[in-house]
């Protein structure tokens, strides 16, 4: 696969947060994949991302692409080469942009379903709504920026929380063939994270009891980045 390295900027990226029975969340991802624990629990949650000014290296940002972003993940850990490695295993991608759906795992790494996303910002008040063309995934979240994380959270504090999520920079995505796992790497120029005080935080992949029994997940918390620089890098595939 062919992929010329991009950058651009982050408008805006929430993380929203679940954490999750481990032997359950264990059965979701391939080997060698194991969940990276928290205080005894697993993290999982979706990326609800827009990126702006995206391009490759040269090109004016004039010409750069924006587009709405959903990725349904889970943080991991597995061994490589004697040495403990951590990212994020990626079971799905949605995107509201065509080019991206078509792009997806051929010219960069992961393989994007279109969906349509309704995104409401006023201030530190967000609404976003992603709906996938297949029917298959739903993602409903609304709130607004807050200083402090839910009273039930798992992390004591924000940078507690920041520092667990910020490792989990390269991301293996599922395939269609099965066989294989895109790899990216992100890196940001920046990092910080707010926290947010949701009045919704819905995903039918998480609300899904087939995968997830009763009991096994249940919300954590979320957190917002905005106006981040970045860039996109290969990190190689990984056949499973």
């Amino acid at each position: 696969m062919r992929f010329p390295k991009v950058h651009g900027v982050i408008r805006r990226r929430l993380l929203v947060n679940f954490r999750v029975d481990p032997a359950v969340l264990q059965r979701q991802m391939p080997s060698p994949f194991r969940p990276k624990l928290h205080d005894g629990q697993a993290i999982a949650g979706v990326c609800l991302i827009r990126l702006e000014e995206i391009r490759p290296k040269r090109v004016p940002r004039a010409l750069g692409l924006a587009s709405e972003n959903a990725a349904h993940r889970m943080a991991v850990v597995w061994d490589e080469n004697g040495s403990l490695r951590e990212g994020v295993f990626i079971p799905r991608r949605d995107t509201g942009s065509l080019i991206s759906h078509l792009a997806g795992g051929r010219v960069f790494p992961g393989e994007h379903h279109r969906a349509t996303f309704d995104v409401e910002e006023a201030g530190d008040r967000i609404s976003l709504k992603m709906r996938s063309a297949d029917g298959n995934v739903e993602v409903h979240v609304a709130g607004r920026v807050t200083s402090t994380l839910p009273p039930g959270s798992i992390f004591r504090t924000v940078k507690e929380a920041s520092d667990f999520f910020e490792p989990g920079a390269v991301g293996y995505s599922a395939t269609a063939r099965g066989d294989r796992l895109d790899g990216v790497r992100l890196k940001t120029h920046t990092w910080s994270v707010e926290p947010l005080v949701l009045e919704h935080a819905h995903s039918s992949y998480f609300d899904d009891r087939r995968l997830f029994p009763a009991g096994s997940v249940a919300f954590d918390c979320a957190l917002l980045m905005r106006n981040i620089g970045h860039e996109w890098l290969a990190a190689g595939d990984m056949y499973i």
